[in-house]
């Protein structure tokens, strides 16, 4: 028996097309007033539920590996600072990228 999960990429810059019923729907919620949406399906969470809470804590993107071509005194640098010399590139090019206005 194969017990390996299976794994199921998605391009969130051009996700798959909603079909009609879905869409009808959608386009149903946006055009209602808030305060007419049913949510009595959802329990109420207050202030101390969200207290402790973290952003992204299951987070986990996928990896790739690719080669990049660096300047000997950047990777240098980046390895100076001991182990995990990919993960700090990963790091910083991710804050670029979020301060750039780019998704995860």
């Amino acid at each position: 028996m194969n017990n390996r999960l299976s794994e199921k990429r998605m391009d969130f810059a051009a996700p798959p097309p909603l079909d009609a019923e879905l869409e009808a729907e959608l386009v149903a919620l946006e055009a209602m007033d808030d305060a007419r949406i049913d949510t009595s399906d959802i329990a109420e969470q207050g202030d101390a539920f969200w207290r402790d809470a973290e952003r992204g804590r299951f987070y986990r993107p996928l990896k790739q590996s690719t080669t990049v071509r660096i300047d000997a005194d950047v990777l240098h640098w980046l390895k100076a600072k001991g182990k995990g010399y990919q993960t700090r590139i990963n790091a910083i090019l991710r804050e670029a990228m979020m301060r750039d206005g780019g998704k995860r």
